[in-house]
């Protein structure tokens, strides 16, 4: 690894734009996920967007859906205890580095709710069988632990399924209208666990660069140390310095001009993807995308790669309709007018 390199806070953010690619690319539904190694995935629709504007232009949901239903991607429990989107091998991969941790922490929060080993171990026979037959509604599953004595409610069926993610029998595959299907089946095999996982973090620097080794480490839930030291064998990386702060880039990314407005979905990784937040997000802007700090965060507006204000599109009588701004950091009347044109011509709604 080559380095380290003077950069600027802008040629940063400049940077961060182009890596996590929301100037436009050329790239499929499933190549961008994959870029990614996974994405936050807990907000389906938000998740959706997430890749769809990271897509090559036209790209629609529906194409983003259409990578499921094919297969070449997945959603399910991974790192931290929370949902990604991911390539069923890269799924595996981060499974073998995080599974047995994260097992052992479900199967506490399990236990905590009165859920023994017995009942889990018979929750996953029945989800087998369950699953043998084809890919199937979560309603179903749950009707399906109902109906052999395993209770489901008060959150109950959400700890199980996440237990059965991680010994890698569930995931959510296909789309059936508007939902996504629970499918069963073994996860692929992973040769080289070690190595797989260099890669993954490898490219988790490269789609979110300038970041920080100990982002990914946060990211992956693992010890800083052995992160760091797969990193530093990253090839494809180059160390920067933005004041004191030493950061990963992909070697030769080179930051372009000034950015007009961007506008992200719900749980993107411009927000989520990174230990502490993002740099480019006041304490202001921050409060306004998540509201209470209750864990729901908002779609940004950015401006440069800056954080101006929040956006969202109303839901009434079950259609979309027209987005809704609200600006936090002031900007001039002409880049406003830039912001409700870009909210006007939204196509992902």
């Amino acid at each position: 690894m080559v380095g380290p390199r003077s950069e600027t806070p802008t040629q940063a953010r400049r940077l961060r734009l182009a890596s996590q690619r929301l100037l436009g690319s050329t790239l499929a539904p499933a190549d961008v996920v994959r870029r990614f190694v996974a994405m936050q995935g807990q907000d389906l629709a938000g998740v959706l967007r997430a890749i769809a504007i990271r897509s090559a232009p036209g790209t629609t949901l529906a194409d983003v859906r259409a990578a499921f239903d094919a297969g070449l991607l997945v959603r399910s429990w991974a790192m931290r205890g929370t949902l990604f989107v991911a390539a069923p091998d890269d799924l595996a991969a981060l499974h073998a580095a995080t599974a047995e941790r994260m097992r052992r922490q479900e199967r506490r929060m399990c236990e905590q709710r009165g859920i023994d080993e017995a009942t889990a171990e018979r929750a996953a026979e029945v989800l087998v069988e369950q699953l043998a037959a084809g890919p199937t509604r979560r309603r179903s599953m749950l009707e399906a632990w109902e109906a052999a004595g395993i209770g489901t409610a008060g959150g109950d069926g959400y700890h199980l399924l996440a237990l059965c993610a991680y010994d890698g029998l569930v995931r959510f595959g296909p789309f059936e209208g508007d939902e996504q299907l629970l499918v069963g089946g073994a996860p692929p095999e992973i040769a080289d666990p070690e190595a797989a996982l260099g890669a993954a973090l490898e490219r988790f620097a490269i789609a979110r660069g300038p970041v920080r080794a100990d982002d990914a480490a946060w990211w992956l839930g693992a010890a800083k140390r052995p992160v760091r030291a797969a990193l530093e064998r990253a090839s494809r990386l180059e160390r920067a310095r933005l004041g004191e702060e030493e950061l990963l880039v992909e070697a030769g990314a080179e930051p372009g001009g000034r950015v007009g407005v961007t506008l992200v979905p719900a749980f993107d990784e411009w927000l989520l993807g990174y230990e502490g937040r993002s740099r480019d997000v006041s304490e202001a802007v921050l409060r306004a995308a998540v509201p209470g700090g209750n864990g729901v965060f908002r779609p940004l507006v950015l401006v440069d790669g800056v954080a101006v204000g929040t956006w969202r599109i109303p839901v009434a009588r079950g259609r979309a309709a027209e987005p809704l701004l609200e600006l936090v950091e002031p900007v001039p009347d002409r880049t406003r007018a830039a912001i409700e044109r870009a909210l006007e011509r939204w196509p992902h709604r």
